[in-house]
């Protein structure tokens, strides 16, 4: 295999990577055992000498070329595909994307992008029926005076992060010593800097001075873009780092749920708020309301707080959940449409969510009516289990919704993505979110043991499949992100084909499953990165276990930890260990990932936790009160405390606390 080096030094003048050569660096590399395939790759080890008499600083790259016909590439959390370069980019959320030709943010035919933004360290592409990658460790370290790669276990001083990059216009996938975020460092969607000089972000070679790096290569045959997970797996358990211990599972569950019930309920509004601030003045709280029937708060806070207060035996707090879904189920229906308002402002329903002026369709939204109908089954599920309480009334609602909901899938039997708010009609499409709607389909139809509708939902998972999962690339179920590639979807698929297998015991259900599964691992963190930013880096908090949200947010959040319920039906039908190891990430990073004790985080109380988690420095945007930048937000969210508490609270709960 050839691999190119060049480099770009500090001094020089053009922003363009030059032959080692002419920076007076020499070369070798050597390419050692292996051949290609994920257990077995090439081992490649290089020896950089600075051969000047003064110290060189700058970014060396290292390429690995490949025979291009039609490459998506996948740099794990950062890039699948193309990032949807192909489609339409005149939109107000920004994001990532590989399109061939000119620089037309935020489309570039190449990226290069610090080794932090990627979840696992390897780049990868699938092209013509071949998959190539390029793995090599994260960032440097410097131990007795010299400078190495990191790996697990290794001590030593963090000395500079590495990066990765692709290249549509040279058909690579490359590494680098040192890093840039080129041609522009996206922070979140709506805040996006140009090119930096370079400057902090070098790697530094004193006179006389040889580095020598390794590098993993791979390139084998595949079926279809699934099988770089196989690369992903042998590269989680090479940079593999458990999260640190903090609180069991049963404290954890306490702490969180009391804090959302003790200061993030809305009485006035039967809900609870999607942000609680201090307000560090007056002694009290400020509360931004953001209120909906789910996804960000409503029933996606009330049916976990009602499953913490079914463990806990918390009456006054399950009385709290339950007035929250009553309230839901007895007014939210538009009669027009037949379908629940997504929101609730002011004591008037409507479907003017705080998403609103960022999507391009107005109407009911699948991804909060599906998960609002799913989580009210849930609630009915666990009221049934737990207190032998049958809420009947909750399952005539959500059942006349399903039949509405049933009769606007296509000719390829997907949801919408948006509802007419006047008929109920589907009027938008081309959408991961609607496997919501799937999963209360199948939800429903496995509670009441109906397989009236059995066929409808094999060919609507089959076409998500194939549309979506398959292909590594599932898109728009969040409605703040124009339809960027994301792992909050994935989630919904998941508790689907959990309850499409249970209703068929078809094995191929499992399969897909599992590609599902692999395919949100793919945004979920197997190292501890470096943090460097407070309060994250003061307390130790680890990024392993943590999901990155989208390539548009790409902050890690804590939505992911709900689906422990479903890798535990996976591993009981598999006996997979990779699985098994996954769930124990998940756990651990859950918790240790809020506040233990007041202000632990340096904001709010006991059992506080917000959603945005910045494991990058290219992310931050919160401020402490001196203007210096912070690495999470200062807010409780209930949502987001509310996603642990369902993944430990479920069946996790029963199997681990009895």
């Amino acid at each position: 295999m050839e691999l190119i080096i060049s480099a770009r030094s500090k001094e020089q003048e053009s922003d363009d990577y030059l032959p080692l050569k002419e920076h007076g660096i020499s070369a070798s590399i050597e390419i050692n055992s292996g051949d290609g395939w994920p257990k077995d790759p090439y081992h490649a080890r290089a020896w950089l000498r600075n051969d000047n008499g003064i110290k060189w600083s700058g970014v060396i790259h290292i390429e690995l070329p490949f025979t291009k016909v039609n490459p998506r590439y996948f740099l794990p959390a950062f890039m699948y595909g193309r990032n949807r370069g192909e489609a339409p980019q005149n939109v107000p959320n920004e994001f990532p994307r590989l399109r061939e030709g000119g620089f037309n943010r935020p489309s570039s035919p190449w990226w290069m992008v610090r080794s932090d933004k990627l979840s696992h360290p390897v780049a990868l592409v699938y092209d013509n029926d071949k998959i190539y990658g390029l793995s090599a460790s994260p960032y440097f370290i410097s131990k007795n005076g010299s400078k190495q790669q990191w790996m697990p276990n290794t001590e030593g001083t963090f000395y500079q992060y590495g990066g990765y990059t692709c290249s549509l216009d040279k058909g690579t996938i490359g590494y680098t010593l040192g890093y840039e975020n080129a041609p522009w460092l996206f922070i979140k969607s709506h805040l996006v800097k140009e090119r930096f000089p370079l400057s902090d972000n070098c790697f530094e070679l004193e006179p006389g001075e040889t580095v020598e790096f390794s590098l993993d290569l791979y390139e084998y045959d595949a079926n279809s873009e699934l099988d770089i997970n196989d690369v992903i797996q042998e590269v989680y358990y090479n940079y593999h780092q458990k999260p640190r211990k903090s609180s069991d599972v049963k404290t954890t569950v306490t702490d969180l749920a009391q804090a959302i019930y003790a200061d993030g309920w809305l009485q006035e509004d039967l809900n609870y708020a999607c942000q609680v601030h201090e307000d560090l003045e007056n002694g009290g709280y400020r509360y931004t309301k953001l209120t909906s029937i789910s996804w960000t708060n409503g029933l996606s806070a009330a049916v976990p707080m009602l499953m913490a207060a079914l463990r806990l035996e918390n009456e006054p707090m399950r009385k709290q959940s339950l007035s929250c879904i009553t309230n839901i189920v007895e007014n939210s229906i538009n009669q027009s449409s037949g379908l629940p308002y997504d929101t609730c402002n002011n004591g008037t329903w409507s479907v003017k969510g705080w998403w609103f002026d960022g999507i391009h369709t107005p109407g009911h939204s699948s991804y909060v009516v599906g998960q609002a109908l799913f989580y009210i089954l849930k609630a009915y599920d666990y009221e049934k289990r737990y207190k032998n309480i049958s809420h009947d009334d909750w399952l005539e609602f959500v059942k006349a919704v399903l039949m509405k909901i049933e009769k606007t899938k296509n000719s390829d039997y997907e949801y919408p993505y948006i509802f007419s708010e006047k008929t109920g009609a589907g009027i938008e499409y081309n959408s991961f979110s609607g496997t919501w709607c799937m999963a209360a389909l199948a939800y429903y139809c496995w509670l009441v043991d109906d397989k009236t509708h059995l066929d409808s939902l094999k060919k609507s998972e089959k076409h998500y499949y194939n549309a979506y999962v398959k292909r590594m690339e599932c898109y728009g179920a969040p409605l703040d992100t124009d339809k960027a590639v994301d792992s909050e979807g994935i989630l919904a698929y998941l508790k689907a084909i959990k309850f499409l297998h249970a209703l068929t015991n078809d094995s191929i259900y499992l399969k897909h499953m599992r590609d599902a599964l692999y395919y949100e691992f793919s945004f979920k963190f197997c190292y501890n990165s470096p943090i460097q930013v407070p309060p994250l880096s003061r307390i130790g908090w680890s990024s392993c276990g943590g999901s990155v949200t989208s390539v548009a947010n790409p902050h890690i959040h804590p939505m992911s930890s709900n689906i422990i319920d479903e890798l535990l039906y996976f591993e009981k039908n598999s006996e997979d260990q990779y699985v098994q190891d996954r769930i124990a990430d998940i756990v651990g990073w859950s918790c240790q990932t809020y506040n233990t004790y007041d202000r632990e985080f340096d904001y709010g109380k006991k059992g506080w936790m917000s959603e945005r988690f910045c494991h990058s420095e290219g992310l931050v945007t919160q401020k402490y009160s001196d203007d210096s930048l912070a690495s999470t937000w200062f807010c409780l969210m209930p949502w987001a405390s509310a996603s642990i508490i369902e993944g430990l609270a479920g069946d996790y709960w029963d199997l681990n606390i009895g």
